[in-house]
């Protein structure tokens, strides 16, 4: 979950650890006053993303897609909707300017999330990013990596890693999960917040959670690589080179939905805990991958057991790492955002936090979905010291 906002950050923190009624506290932390608060500067600059580090172009699309053979759990009046953004890899740098980082009816919430005055909603619609709306794909075809963000985070809380795997030469689907954020934009006007965080607080488990998103991304899948594909550049897309990684319970769900679908080759979990108990069958030898903080939490014999758990039933290629200095909200977008609001975040910072994620993330994407030797991968480095390889 996105470090957006108290309510993420102790939401977050909750579900990580497995806690019971984890939203309670987290729903008390959003109403109380924010430390810090960020006020209006006479000469406010927009906020700007770290430049992707791949030789591609970027071109983004965003699709609305409707399931209508599923209601959705949190509000079963309505069939099951995604947002989703895809970033690629762009033949050439693409005209006029670039894709918006927020919508202008997201980017008060996302203020309000983060103890922000309102009058500072131009820094966040003016984000800089990098995609250029519609821009042509580059020749060939590219393996696809799916990006689920945090429980309460928006699908943008990974734009910076979105970003640098386009750059890098994959085709990335960014996934906003309805009624499972704090403010997503949806056509017809509507802006859907988190329905499912009071589901969770009223005891709803998890694993509801993460098996919807499974379902929802085997629907994604159906959409992007089927008969009649959704996205109009859906050639570029190698259907047989498919990868998932995602944020907290985005990372959890990366694993349910390689459990339930065999086309998703590979998987990163960062920094989640596992929700739905660990398949003795495990994942037929598909590789993945736990990446999380270096604390109490996730090392081996943890206060996340599900690690633990889940770790010797990954029969495929594995990793187990974990980062020095960072917290939960170090693999999403939160440590840029918060340096430029000047808010406090982990002592990692901001510009390291992304470089590690990136280059560990990608790594691992390199080996498996394109066969490329990633050496950092192989054990630590001196570049990297903050990263510890673990061996339960």
């Amino acid at each position: 979950m996105v470090n957006f906002s108290r309510f993420s950050r102790a939401a977050a923190v909750a579900l990580s650890l497995a806690l019971a009624a984890p939203l309670a506290a987290a729903t008390a932390a959003q109403a109380a006053p924010v430390p810090g608060r960020a006020t209006a500067t006479a000469e406010a600059l927009p906020i700007e993303l770290p430049r992707p580090t791949g030789p591609y172009a970027i071109g983004a699309d965003t699709l609305h897609l409707v399931d209508h053979s599923r209601r959705d759990p949190w509000v079963p009046t309505q069939d099951r909707e995604l947002m989703v953004t895809l970033t690629y890899p762009a033949a050439r740098p693409g005209a006029g300017r670039p894709t918006p980082y927020t919508t202008t009816a997201e980017a008060p919430a996302l203020l309000k999330a983060l103890g922000v005055d309102s009058e500072r909603v131009g820094e966040v619609t003016g984000t800089r990013t990098h995609a250029r709306p519609g821009a042509r794909p580059a020749p060939g075809s590219h393996p696809l990596v799916v990006l689920s963000p945090g429980f309460g985070a928006p699908r943008y809380s990974l734009t910076t890693l979105a970003e640098d795997l386009a750059s890098r030469g994959y085709v990335v689907a960014s996934v906003d999960h309805a009624y499972e954020s704090f403010g997503t934009s949806f056509p017809g006007g509507r802006v859907l917040t988190c329905v499912a965080c009071k589901a969770l607080e009223d005891g709803a488990p998890g694993s509801r959670v993460t098996s919807t998103r499974a379902a929802d991304v085997s629907y994604l899948l159906d959409r992007l690589t089927g008969r009649h594909p959704a996205w109009r550049y859906s050639a570029a897309i190698d259907e047989q080179r498919i990868g998932m990684a995602g944020h907290s319970i985005g990372g959890a769900s990366a694993l349910a939905a390689m459990a339930r679908d065999g086309r998703i080759g590979a998987g990163v979990n960062m920094d989640g805990a596992f929700w739905t108990a660990p398949s003795p069958q495990g994942l037929g030898g598909r590789p993945f991958m736990m990446l999380g903080a270096d604390d109490e939490t996730h090392r081996p014999g943890g206060k996340d057991r599900t690690w633990d758990a889940t770790w010797p039933t990954l029969d495929g290629w594995k990793r187990w790492l974990t980062v020095a200095g960072a917290e939960h909200m170090t693999f999403s977008d939160a440590p840029v955002i918060d340096d430029h609001f000047g808010l406090p975040h982990s002592p990692l910072p901001a510009h390291r936090s992304v470089a590690l994620i990136r280059t560990y993330v990608g790594a691992f994407f390199d080996q498996e979905l394109r066969g490329i030797d990633r050496p950092v991968l192989a054990g630590p480095t001196a570049a990297n010291p903050e990263v510890t390889f673990h061996h339960p």
